[in-house]
């Protein structure tokens, strides 16, 4: 039926001169609500005030006034229609704008109806005495604006007809966003703020109050399908999950009544049973007459002896809570606590005294206000052809003040507010067109000014520029895509038992606030359901994870279900419902129920602590020790004990241990970055400087022992030269490496925060990790180079066998410095000719090994040849021994005296510091 209408509207408008022609046709069907009022301009308007229920069309009979059946009149939109004809009264009684011009206006209804739409906005444009869609018979009418409608269907429907003419269209209230194009419908406006900022403010709203679980209810059309399309994207991102989705059919028809009600009582289960304590309703009012419907329906049913009727409506600007004439019974209780996004509203002065003064609009020129008054006040009119059979009679003077609040509101509402903003923009957009125009002016016919006959499409780009403050002192103004630049109100429904209620703002939506923080609420404004025992309530599919658990995802369910799981050792969760639990930052560490991040305690090797204690005073002893050991050295500097063990060496070797002991200070306190200079390389150096003295005097012993006998090569070597060079080129090569690692990595103070849990540890980074285990590898290759000399000496006959323990001569000082002493002493003697001339003096060493059987087999040994053991005889060449001498302990000393008695041989011993001659 659209289409024929479509094809018929592309011809080429035809216009009929006054009285040039008489433009016949049939009017079939009369339209029986509009208002006029005459004017030199003329806005109309389509309204949403009417509805009715009637039978399916079949296209076998012709249209006719069997058409229309059982009316369903909402009240509470009548103010829509109030709003414009105040507006209009303003502006026409307000000198400074449109002066010399009186707006008119023309109200029609679009009956919520598609077929209805297209008709009365064709009889709006083309109707004068008789209906001829696409000709202008008669007096023209001169429109040069129409505001509407309300809902997205009727919107769309004046679209279709209105762009083709150019005819400014101002909606205040939805559009089909998926047909709003900018070149097709460029005669569109909006004077409600974007649909795309409502979407955001829901998702913000679920977030805010952290509701999981929700509900979507919507109109079974394609503005309810475009709804969900959006909506359900930005809530999976959002975290947010559907728990049931119900699509609530507008197509009432008488015959299928019944079909409706059935279908309301099975919503019942889907409302009341489900988890979702939050329900987000899109639509417009018939989405709230069909929620009234069912939820009345379930009252009166057995379910709501296992149901709570506690929840949470969030509903959208469209939604009005507005009922029909025909359920004043229906309790609105329901609804109580329900928060909605409103169309920004100001209370404009003199409106609510025009409402009162009902002789300003009662004239026989209104077609809505018998029908509304007999509606609103259960009552009717006398009629002298069809006398009142009701046991009321309407006498024009009940008051609207005793009207609930749900069928109709002495304050304007947020889509009145709108009208009455349209209806300035299309005002104030005139004056400045005529007043441009005027520059110009020019006498048309002799008798009507030129500048006063304007086209509407001339109105478009004064409209999209159009910026100016309402008698609210609201500003309004256009964006680029034709809605107004503003934001919405958050309300609170607040019932009451007379089934009226008051809306109370409880926050507001920013069109031009920060991403993501366009809501603004205030949750102590708010009031909640009086069912629901959480306030605000939860609305999720389970319980929230608390902290220390993080979510667990169920098979084959929505991301919104899911079991808790306790953290992992070494993560946290510090808020509930946490998708995956997290590892706390450097420095700190979980609690024991793992709900939040405790710091770590630094820990580094204080000088208080016990440990700390017992090591510092260890190192001092021991450096002590050596001191005293160094000061005896010192004291007895020139006796042939200090001698023999050589001086020097022996003081280079106390003072690098005393040294060395002290280092060990340096390893306790909090380190800093001198501290962690000298740790490793003041130790590596000095202990290297021990290390090759020790490595010196183990050379030197082997040294005297080869060179022994007269005429060695190794005589040449005996002497300080050598130690001294051993030394000091040891010690050189462990100077180089550490001068290399301070100039390339030096170590430096560091934090280890992964080695212990609850501390953190405060240490030296050795920074070049390389250079560092060359100090450590340089040190560790001079002991092993100690240890092989000692090792070959192993080899040795066991005159020398002494030589092989020299490694850990340090540890055994006592037998070291005897050996020392006895070979200084007897290469004095050969040097000195004044002792024993021509004679070389020779000496044989064995050990004792501290044992009785050892001590006898090393004092046969010495009375014995060099190569055969013939105990008691004495083969080969005779060795000349004169003395022995022995021993360190009473024991190895009577031993040795048990043999040397026998053969009469000098003993000469030194036992607990009394030397004695046997």
């Amino acid at each position: 039926m659209v289409k024929p209408v479509l094809m018929l509207l592309l011809l080429p408008p035809m216009v009929c001169k006054m009285h040039a022609a008489k433009c016949t046709g049939e009017n079939p069907l009369q339209i029986l609500h509009q208002w006029y009022q005459p004017g030199g301009v003329l806005i109309g308007e389509i309204a949403s005030h009417i509805g009715y229920l009637s039978y399916p069309v079949y296209f076998v009979d012709h249209p006719s006034e069997d058409f229309i059946h059982l009316s369903v009149v909402t009240i509470k939109f009548y103010q829509h229609i109030l709003a414009l004809v105040f507006a209009i009264k303003e502006i026409n009684q307000n000198p400074n704008i449109l002066p010399n011009i009186t707006l008119g206006f023309h109200i029609y209804d679009s009956y919520i109806d598609k077929r209805w739409t297209y008709r009365t906005i064709l009889d709006l444009l083309f109707h004068s005495d008789a209906f001829s869609p696409n000709f202008r018979c008669g007096v023209p009418k001169n429109l040069v604006g129409i505001i509407g409608g309300l809902s997205s269907g009727t919107s769309s429907c004046m679209a279709d007809i209105l762009s083709l003419y150019k005819i400014p269209q101002i909606s205040y209230g939805s559009f089909e966003s998926t047909r709003r194009d900018a070149t097709q419908f460029s005669s569109f406006y909006r004077i409600v703020p974007s649909e795309a900022l409502q979407y955001v403010g829901i998702v913000q709203l679920l977030v805010h109050f952290r509701w999981k679980w929700v509900g979507l209810v919507t109109l079974d059309d394609e503005g309810g399908e475009y709804f969900l399309h959006t909506l359900e994207p930005m809530l999976s991102k959002s975290g947010i999950c559907v728990a049931f989705t119900e699509r609530a059919s507008r197509m009432i028809h008488k015959d299928n009544i019944d079909e409706i009600m059935n279908m309301m009582g099975s919503n019942a289960e889907v409302f009341l049973q489900s988890k979702a304590n939050v329900i987000v309703v899109y639509g417009e009012a018939e989405i709230i007459m069909l929620l009234g419907n069912t939820l009345w329906a379930i009252r009166y049913s057995q379910q709501m002896e296992t149901t709570s009727e506690g929840k949470v409506w969030a509903t959208t600007a469209q939604t009005g809570f507005a009922m029909a004439n025909f359920q004043k019974r229906l309790d609105i209780q329901i609804f109580h606590g329900a928060l909605s996004f409103t169309i920004h509203s100001n209370a404009i002065s003199g409106f609510q005294r025009f409402l009162q003064i009902k002789k300003s609009y009662w004239n026989n020129e209104n077609g809505f206000n018998k029908g509304f008054w007999e509606e609103v006040f259960d009552c009717e009119f006398p009629d002298s052809i069809n006398p009142t059979n009701s046991d009321k009679t309407c006498t024009g003077y009940e008051k609207l003040e005793s009207v609930p609040a749900t069928f109709f509101e002495m304050s304007m509402t947020g889509h009145s507010y709108s009208i009455y903003n349209a209806v300035y923009g299309i005002a104030h957009s005139l004056h400045v067109l005529y007043s441009y125009r005027a520059k110009h002016a020019a006498v048309e016919d002799g008798d009507r000014p030129a500048f006063l006959t304007i086209e509407p499409w001339q109105l478009h780009s004064f409209l999209q520029r159009i910026s100016f403050n309402n008698g609210a002192g609201d500003e309004i103004r256009f964006n680029d895509h034709g809605e107004l630049i503003a934001g919405y109100d958050i309300t609170n429904l607040v019932t009451f038992p007379n089934n009226s209620y008051i809306r109370v703002k409880v926050g507001k939506l920013e069109a031009q606030g920060l991403p993501g923080k366009e809501l603004i609420i205030h949750e102590d404004k708010i009031e909640w359901h009086r069912d629901l025992s959480q306030k605000p309530p939860f609305s999720l599919c389970n319980d929230f994870c608390y902290p220390g658990y993080s979510k667990k995802m169920k098979e084959e369910e929505k991301f919104c279900c899911y079991d808790c799981a306790p953290c992992p050792e070494g993560k946290m969760s510090n808020r509930e419902d946490m998708d995956y639990c997290i590892t706390c930052p450097e420095g700190d560490y979980p609690n024991k129920v793992q709900d939040q991040c405790i710091p770590k305690i630094p820990s580094f090797l204080s000088f208080a602590d016990p440990l700390s204690i017992i090591l510092a005073f260890t190192a001092l002893f021991f450096s002590l020790m050596t001191a005293v050991v160094l000061a005896i050295f010192i004291k007895y500097q020139d006796t042939p004990i200090v001698k023999a063990n050589n001086r020097i060496l022996s003081y280079i070797l106390l003072l690098s241990l005393f040294l060395c002991f002290l280092c060990s200070l340096l390893f306790i306190g909090k380190p800093n970055q001198v501290t962690c200079l000298l740790h490793q390389t003041a130790f590596g150096i000095i202990f290297s400087v021990a290390v090759s003295s020790v490595l010196a005097k183990t050379i030197t012993v082997v040294v005297a022992f080869m060179a022994s006998k007269p005429g060695n090569i190794f005589q040449k070597w005996v002497g300080k030269r050598l130690a001294h060079s051993i030394v000091i080129s040891c010690s050189l090569v462990q100077i180089g490496i550490c001068a290399l690692w301070l100039g390339a990595s030096p170590p430096f103070p560091d934090l280890d925060m992964h080695s212990l849990t609850a501390e953190i540890i405060v240490q030296c980074n050795e920074g070049s990790v390389t250079l560092f285990y060359c100090v450590l590898g340089y040190l560790g290759f001079l002991a092993i180079v100690s240890f092989t000399v000692a090792f070959r000496a192993r080899r040795l006959p066991d005159t020398f066998n002494e030589a092989k323990f020299i490694t850990f001569s340090t540890s055994v000082p006592k037998e070291y410095q005897t050996i020392l002493a006895l070979a200084f002493a007897v290469k004095e003697i050969n040097e000195n000719p004044g002792i024993l001339p021509n004679i070389t003096l020779g000496f044989h060493i064995l050990n004792s090994y501290y044992t009785s059987r050892k001590t006898y087999k090393a004092t046969l040994s010495l009375l014995s040849t060099q190569h055969r053991f013939i105990p008691n005889f004495k083969c080969d060449r005779k060795k000349h021994l004169m003395a022995v001498i022995a021993a360190l302990t009473l024991e190895t000393s009577t031993n040795i005296a048990t043999i040397l008695g026998t053969y009469k041989i000098p003993q000469v011993s030194k036992y607990l510091g009394v030397e004695f001659l046997q």
